[in-house]
């Protein structure tokens, strides 16, 4: 493994991934990504079956308790990678950490879907995971922000009182 630079990346928001993964698939192979990462798969237990890609390893995160969204991560069999998780469902994010080889730094892959209405604690919740993973490894972020112009102002708005 390269550096990040050199990791081939796709993100994608499936809004459900039921009649897409074919579609998925072809072009994941056809380009040859190293990591694709998926928003709202819409995945449950029942797709277990369905959901795997040859030459990939899966980490997923489906949305517990009610129907949509989820978050997956597709790495490819060659890297060595462990997925890291805290417990926390509040937050529809999944990190993944790829080792390097000799002489490489490890990569820290997150794969994170906020929904529209999210509240300030799941917000929170999210920033302090991030904070934790970027401590000294290199970054990959892959989030659907969801922002409305709204959602922005207070963003900036409250960054400016810190």
């Amino acid at each position: 493994m390269g550096s990040v630079a050199q990791l081939k990346c796709i993100y994608t928001n499936t809004c459900s991934m039921g009649n897409k993964q074919e579609e998925l698939e072809a072009i994941v192979q056809q380009e040859n990504y190293d990591i694709v990462a998926i928003m709202e798969t819409w995945w449950d237990d029942s797709h277990n079956w369905s959901a795997a890609m040859d030459g990939y390893k899966l980490f997923r995160r489906d949305r517990q308790e009610r129907r949509g969204s989820g978050v997956a991560l597709y790495v490819k069999e060659c890297f060595d990678c462990l997925e890291l998780n805290d417990g926390d469902n509040r937050v529809e994010c999944l990190w993944v950490r790829i080792r390097g080889k000799v002489n490489k730094a490890d990569i820290m892959v997150g794969c994170c879907y906020r929904p529209p209405n999210q509240d300030e604690e799941a917000e929170e919740i999210f920033y302090k995971q991030l904070g934790e993973v970027s401590q000294s490894l290199a970054l990959v972020l892959m989030r659907n922000f969801n922002f409305t112009r709204h959602l922005l102002e207070i963003q900036y708005s409250r960054e400016e009182t810190v």
